[in-house]
């Protein structure tokens, strides 16, 4: 009898041990006696222990960080750029057979490749086209990591560390460049003003409204006793003369 019960307590445990429950965002790869025999979808599965193995593939997008590094520019400049790789299984069954750890393998090699290509651009470039050069370092990361069942969706640079003396190079420019802005908009600011001026003069001698001005300016200026005016000839003989002189 106590023979009977220990067998029948190894029985139900080993059909509890059976007993898998696989989420909605996993997907299950069956191996049995070592062979891949399929893959589950999410719900209550049942194996065989000790014959068959349940592994389970989350389907998510997940995301590796890829070290701080120091990377040198074409033109010669030390960058210290850190990156995160956005990915996303699409087989389990090719992520988890033809490579043993796909993460850290998809880390290993865009770092790789952000080494390559950071190496081939300009400062310049990569300050000023940060998403296009991510864009061609997935590019080259998804190419190969597409037959490890694995889709790379983004990849993005981060934080970009450029020497104290390069820091002061660019600040430097960019004060000069504020600079050369302001003359520019102050010189345009004069040359409406001036044509403006221009206008005015010339609308005001046309319809006689200078000879009132000049009155009024006669008048603010006799109000204090201490002022001397001097009167000089009347406009309209002074334009009568240039007329004449052309």
């Amino acid at each position: 009898m106590p023979v009977f019960t220990i067998l029948l307590v190894l029985i139900v445990l080993l059909l509890l041990a059976g007993i898998k429950i696989i989420n909605q965002y996993e997907r299950g790869l069956v191996l049995t006696l070592g062979s891949y025999t399929g893959t589950v979808s999410p719900g209550l599965r049942i194996v065989v222990p000790i014959i068959q193995r349940l592994i389970k593939v989350d389907m998510r997008i997940n995301t590796a960080d890829i070290p701080k590094q120091e990377v040198i520019t074409k033109d010669n400049v030390p960058v210290g750029i850190n990156a995160v790789v956005y990915f996303q299984v699409i087989r389990p069954e090719d992520a988890i057979l033809k490579i043993q750890d796909f993460a850290y393998a998809i880390t290993q090699y865009a770092q790789t490749a952000l080494r390559d290509v950071i190496g081939g651009v300009e400062l310049d470039t990569l300050l000023a086209e940060r998403e296009k050069v991510a864009d061609e370092i997935k590019a080259i990361v998804d190419k190969e990591t597409a037959e490890w069942g694995v889709d790379v969706t983004a990849i993005k640079m981060q934080d970009m560390e450029l020497p104290d003396d390069m820091k002061r190079v660019m600040a430097k420019q960019a004060e000069a460049e504020r600079e050369r802005r302001a003359t520019v908009i102050r010189a345009q600011g004069e040359l409406l003003a001036s044509k403006n001026l221009k206008e005015a003069m010339e609308n005001m001698a046309s319809s006689g409204a200078i000879s009132l001005r000049t009155l009024q300016t006669i008048e603010a200026s006799s109000s204090s006793q201490g002022n001397t005016i001097i009167f000089t000839l009347p406009t309209e003989i002074l334009a009568g003369l240039k007329q004449l002189i052309k």
